[in-house]
């Protein structure tokens, strides 16, 4: 076997052990949610004593941020047009689905087409014993509208990166923070009154680590080699985090505002405290560190009367 045929088969073996690690890495299998550290806190608060009725006409991205680009004009907004459907999706799971009542008020128009369509075939068809068919109940209505949404985007607010090299052997990292803005308050539907806001900011991150050989290893045999990778936190599962943490934070202060009440006083008054404490921690911690919270940490929470 002469050295030409060997080093071919090496190389194809090589191909053989690095192509289906790179299939699997490409096709992961789909999943149905992810569960955050956000969305645990959320799912954890104690049950009120009464569930609220709730309405989201709109919660949408009021920054009209596109994403940026180095090269050429994007017209891809940075910030995803679904945010209602993930503050409806929070609301749903707050406290195990015990803590609001969503009434659907985005599509209204489809629902009240569909409703008169009901309406008019009841009143034109007959039960088969020939009886009338019943009107339909009345449309639940909401004691709280949630307004509100995504108010800044805010692009590599932290940037940084290190590197070196000896003897043609390097290797580089590179780091990125944006940040992610949500407002969210509740507004009273007899009075017009805004019962309480909220204000929360989530950091994104990106960062990518590179590896380089270049040397010779012999006479006129140069060897290079390069690795790397490129981490980028999805931008919907932080907004997402973002908003489940203003739903917390908008439960807590209405509970200490007494807007509404916890079932059991002694458990609500021991998360509030508890939720309390650790955004004093963090916000000590930012102070401490001179700027925003790390990528492991929660959301941080800005809401009116959060302790300093």
């Amino acid at each position: 076997m002469t050295k030409l045929t060997r080093q071919w088969r090496s190389a194809v073996a090589l191909l053989l052990l690095v192509l289906p690690g790179c299939a699997t890495v490409m096709s992961p299998p789909p999943t149905a949610f992810e569960v955050t550290g956000t969305h645990q806190e959320l799912d954890s608060l104690p049950p009120p004593a009464k569930p609220l009725v709730v309405a989201v006409y709109g919660y949408q991205d009021q920054t009209g941020q596109f994403k940026a680009t180095d090269t050429v004009a994007s017209y891809s907004h940075a910030v995803t047009q679904g945010a209602t459907s993930v503050l409806i999706k929070a609301l749903q799971d707050a406290g195990q689905g015990r803590w609001f009542t969503v009434v659907e008020r985005e599509r209204l128009n489809n629902l009240v087409t569909e409703r008169q369509i009901v309406r008019e075939q009841r009143q034109n068809y007959t039960t088969p014993e020939g009886k009338q068919l019943p009107p339909l109940p009345p449309m639940l209505y909401a004691g709280l509208l949630l307004e509100g949404g995504v108010i800044g985007y805010d692009t590599d607010t932290t940037t940084g990166g290190l590197g070196a090299s000896y003897l043609g052997i390097g290797a580089d990292s590179q780091y990125r923070e944006d940040t992610v803005t949500v407002y969210l308050r509740a507004v009273s539907t007899q009075t017009g009154e805004v019962l309480n806001s909220v204000m929360v900011k989530k950091k994104i991150i990106s960062y990518g680590l590179q590896g380089s050989i270049f040397k010779f290893v012999a006479y006129q045999k140069l060897l290079q080699i390069e690795t790397g990778f490129t981490s980028n936190e999805p931008a919907l599962v932080a907004l997402r985090q973002a908003i489940e943490e203003a739903v917390v934070a908008l439960v807590v202060q209405g509970a200490r505002k007494s807007g509404w009440s916890f079932a059991d006083a002694a458990a609500g008054t021991a998360f509030v405290n508890r939720w309390l404490a650790d955004q004093g921690a963090i916000e000590a911690a930012d102070r401490t560190a001179g700027r925003a919270a790390p990528a492991t940490a929660p959301a941080t929470n800005s809401a009116e009367g959060a302790p300093r």
